[in-house]
């Protein structure tokens, strides 16, 4: 097996911080968010991590200039999470293992999560894998759906759900292992019918469970993995749920 490439996707703005900085070098405890995701990809076993920078994209480039293994691609248009994926396609050429593609701004990812992830993968190679949690307040997370045996269907966002299906407590964490063979001609496929005219890349295990490509979602992270940082408040919630686990 091809040993992995991580894609991180970081060209966001990080309009709601009240910063003008590109969101992932938005800083917590002292060092931009960026930093915690890499360590963990480091720890995990990644040794090859496209970014994808979009927002001030030189500045982040000049942050991670030391990081042994860093490459950058650029998403000149900020599309959706599908778009900046496949702004990695030239840098991913013929490449035919596995990529995981996780956000920038969750630093409270966990490297042993990570390891789970790929061995999984490693183990019983497959079109794609979800890292799932499950969460007792799952209010804003898309959900998890699966048929009667369990099977992975798809992600509904909170915005679509039914009333039922917000009571399912199994969430999607944003961390995905794609076979890469399987991951582009999918994410050619994702279409931008959403109000905000956007590529999500959370349409992408659908689309290859619809073709009837094996998917699978797989319950191995913390519940506080999700911690993503949108706004001030949110911050705050990172920094201390990050002080609780260094007790």
């Amino acid at each position: 097996m091809s040993y992995p490439t991580a894609i991180v996707l970081a060209a966001g703005k990080g309009t709601r911080m009240k910063s003008d900085l590109p969101k992932v070098l938005v800083e917590i405890n002292g060092r931009p968010m960026i930093e915690y995701v890499l360590d963990a990809l480091t720890e995990g076993g990644i040794e090859r991590t496209i970014v994808v920078v979009g927002y001030r994209a030189q500045m982040v480039r000049t942050a991670l200039q030391g990081r042994p293994g860093i490459e950058f691609a650029l998403q000149v248009e900020q599309l959706g999470t599908g778009h900046a994926a496949m702004a990695c396609r030239d840098a991913l050429g013929d490449f035919d293992g596995p990529v995981l593609i996780v956000t920038g701004d969750q630093p409270l990812m966990q490297a042993k999560s990570i390891r789970a992830l790929l061995r999984n993968y490693e183990e019983t190679p497959t079109s794609c894998i979800l890292g799932t949690a499950i969460k007792d307040n799952p209010f804003g997370l898309g959900r998890i759906i699966r048929d009667e045996n369990g099977k992975f269907l798809g992600i509904v966002e909170e915005k679509d759900a039914t009333d039922e299906q917000r009571k399912i407590k199994e969430v999607n964490m944003s961390y995905y292992v794609f076979n890469c063979r399987d991951m582009i001609p999918a994410l050619e496929d994702i279409q931008a019918n959403n109000v905000q005219a956007e590529y999500y890349l959370t349409d992408c295990p659908g689309i290859l469970a619809a073709a009837g490509k094996e998917v699978r979602a797989l319950d191995v992270l913390a519940p506080y993995e999700s911690i993503g940082i949108n706004t001030v408040d949110e911050l705050a919630v990172a920094e201390a749920a990050m002080a609780e686990l260094r007790r």
